[in-house]
C-alpha cells in the first residue's frame, strides 16, 4: 500500500473581498478532512474551520499541464472581517492513528476602498513554475503548467531546521549537501528551496506587521487581471524569488512607475523569464502558465508577428525588452552567490559604495562596509547590471538597458552556472546556463560572448523615473532573511524604504 495522505488546492488562487473560493480535495480512503483556514502574518488568525467530506481522487496523467479536475469539496465566502492577505488552508486526516497533513492557499485582494498604500504582490507565478505536483514543471520539460493542482510539499510549509535555506549560510560541508539532505529528510520537492511562501514572503510579512506596517496582498496574476489594484497604491513590493512575469504584468508596473508610483524589489532573478497566462476553456482567471524557456523555438509565437510575447528571457535580443528597464538590474548580469560552486565562500553581504544615500539614514554604514553578511542577505540568485568604475565608484553603462538615473549603492560578486559548476549539469547537446544567456543576449555563445557575462554582481541600487516614481532593488533573493534574523541595519534600510516611498 502506498503512502496514504490528503492534498488539495484552492481555486481561484486570488479572490476579492466577499468573494468565493472553492476547495478541491483528495483524501485517502475518502476520509473526511479537517480544514482550518488562517490568515498568516505576524499573527496566525483562524477564520474558518470544519470537517469536510472528500472523495479519493486519482491524479490525472498530465495534471501538471491540464490540472487535476477534482470536484469542489466545499465552497467558502470571504467574511466581511477578513483582511487582505495570504490565507493558509491546513488539511488534516487520521490514517490508522497517524496524522497526515498538507496545505493549500489562497489570497484575499484588498478592496478598492483600502486605506493601505503598500501592496505586496506574491511571486505565485514562480511558485507555479517550480511546482512539480503531478509530473513535470518548467525545469523538467514542461512548457505549460496548471495552477489548478496542489502544491508539492515544501512550497507552502517548511519545517524548521538546518538546511532549510538553499543558500549556504555557514562554511559549507565537504559534500555541500546540507539543503539536499534537509529536502530528502522531510520528503519535500527537490525544487522547494527555489520557490514558495515560507522562503521569503512569509518572513517579510511577519516582520512588517510586527513593525506596524499595514500591507495589502495580491498575486502576480492579479497585476495582469486586476491592474486597478495599483490605483490607490504608493508602493508596490516584490519579495524573494520573483522570476516569471507576463507582458501585461510588466505593462501594469511600468505604467505605475511612469506616473509616479514607487516599487521596491527586495527580490532577485526578478522578471527574468517572460510567460503567458492563458485559459482557453473557461471565463474565469487564467488557469495555466505558458513558458517554453530553452525550447523557445517551439513556442507558437516564435518567428511570428507576436514574437514580442516569446517565452524566453526578457533580455533576449528577439524580444528586446530587458527587465533592466523596470528593475534597473537583470539576472543576466548577476548569477549565484553562496550556492554550490558559485562564490561558495563569498561574504554574503553587499560592499557599500555610496553610504550617503537616503536608504542608509540611521544605519551608521560607511564606505566599504559590508551590509548583511551575518544574516547572509546576499545568497542564491542575484541581479546586476553592466557597470564601469570612475574615480573608484561604480556607474552603470546603460548598455544592457539600465536607466541613466540608476545609482549603484552596493555590490557583491556573483556568477552563473557553467558546464562544470552546475548542480544539475546540462546534457551534452544542451548549452550550459552561461552559454544560453550569452546566446540570448548577443546572438552567439562563442567564448568571447560567454566571457562578457562571466563576472556578475548582485547590485543594490535605485533610480527615479521621469514621472517621479522611485525604484529600489536589492538585486538579490535573500533580503528578507536579514529581517527574519533581525539585522538592525537591514531593518532600518527596509523601514526607510517603506516610510519614504509607502
Amino acid at each position: 500500500m502506498g503512502f496514504e495522505t490528503v492534498t488539495g488546492y484552492c481555486w481561484p488562487q486570488s479572490i476579492a473581498p466577499g468573494g468565493e473560493v472553492r476547495l478541491h480535495l483528495s483524501s485517502a480512503g475518502a476520509r473526511d478532512v479537517t480544514v482550518e483556514i488562517s490568515r498568516v502574518g505576524a499573527a496566525r488568525t483562524v477564520v474558518w474551520s470544519g470537517a469536510v467530506p472528500a472523495g479519493d481522487h486519482a491524479t490525472p496523467p498530465r495534471a501538471y499541464a491540464t490540472g487535476c479536475g477534482w470536484p469542489a469539496a466545499v465552497t467558502l465566502y470571504a467574511g466581511d472581517d477578513w483582511r487582505s492577505g495570504y490565507y493558509e488552508v491546513t488539511l488534516t486526516i487520521d490514517v490508522d492513528g497517524k496524522t497526515r497533513r498538507d496545505h493549500a492557499f489562497f489570497v484575499l485582494r484588498p478592496p478598492a476602498s483600502s486605506s493601505n498604500t503598500i501592496l505586496l504582490q506574491l511571486a505565485t507565478n514562480t511558485w507555479n513554475a517550480y511546482n512539480d505536483f503531478g509530473g513535470h514543471n518548467l525545469y523538467t520539460g514542461g512548457t505549460t503548467v496548471s495552477m489548478q493542482r496542489p502544491m508539492s510539499p515544501g512550497y507552502l510549509y517548511k519545517p524548521s531546521g538546518a538546511g532549510r535555506r538553499v543558500t549556504t549560510t555557514h562554511p559549507p560541508d565537504p559534500d555541500m549537501n546540507t539543503h539536499v539532505g534537509y529536502v530528502r529528510h522531510h520528503r519535500l520537492s527537490p525544487y522547494a528551496g527555489s520557490a514558495g511562501w515560507p522562503d521569503w514572503e512569509l518572513p517579510f510579512v511577519q516582520w512588517a506587521e510586527r513593525e506596524g506596517y499595514c500591507i495589502d496582498v495580491c498575486t502576480n496574476a492579479d497585476l495582469e487581471e486586476h491592474p486597478t489594484l495599483l490605483d490607490g497604491c504608493r508602493l508596490l513590493l516584490s519579495v524573494g524569488h520573483d522570476e516569471y512575469w507576463s507582458g501585461p504584468m510588466r505593462d501594469t508596473v511600468e505604467s505605475f512607475i511612469a506616473r509616479g508610483g514607487n516599487v521596491a524589489f527586495f527580490s532577485g532573478n526578478t522578471s527574468f523569464w517572460q510567460v503567458r497566462m492563458e485559459d482557453p476553456s473557461t471565463q474565469g482567471p487564467a488557469a495555466v502558465m505558458v513558458g517554453y524557456k530553452g525550447q523557445f523555438k517551439h513556442d507558437p509565437v516564435f518567428d511570428t508577428d507576436r514574437q514580442s510575447e516569446l517565452t524566453s528571457i526578457w533580455s533576449d535580443h528577439l524580444i528586446g525588452r530587458p527587465e533592466n528597464h523596470m528593475t534597473g538590474v537583470s539576472f543576466a548580469r548577476g548569477g549565484y552567490h553562496r550556492i554550490g560552486k558559485r562564490v561558495t565562500n563569498g561574504a554574503g553581504g553587499y560592499t557599500i559604495h555610496r553610504p550617503d544615500h537616503w536608504i542608509f539614514e540611521g544605519t551608521g554604514i560607511g564606505y566599504g562596509d559590508v551590509l548583511g553578511a551575518d544574516a547572509t542577505i546576499v545568497g542564491y540568485e542575484c541581479d546586476g547590471c553592466d557597470f564601469t568604475y570612475r574615480d573608484g565608484l561604480p556607474f552603470p553603462t546603460g548598455e544592457d538597458g539600465t536607466p541613466d538615473s540608476f545609482t549603484i549603492l552596493g555590490t557583491a560578486p556573483a556568477a552563473h552556472f557553467t558546464r562544470t559548476t552546475a548542480a544539475r549539469p546540462p546534457k551534452a547537446n544542451e548549452p550550459a546556463e552561461d552559454e544560453f544567456i550569452a546566446a540570448r543576449l548577443f546572438g552567439t555563445r562563442d567564448p568571447a560572448a560567454v566571457e562578457r557575462i562571466a563576472h556578475g554582481h548582485a547590485v543594490l541600487g535605485s533610480y527615479t523615473s521621469t514621472g517621479g516614481g522611485t525604484v529600489v532593488t536589492s538585486g538579490c533573493t535573500d533580503w528578507a532573511h536579514g529581517l527574519a534574523e533581525r539585522d538592525p541595519q537591514v531593518e532600518r534600510i527596509t523601514a526607510n524604504v517603506l516610510d519614504r516611498l509607502g
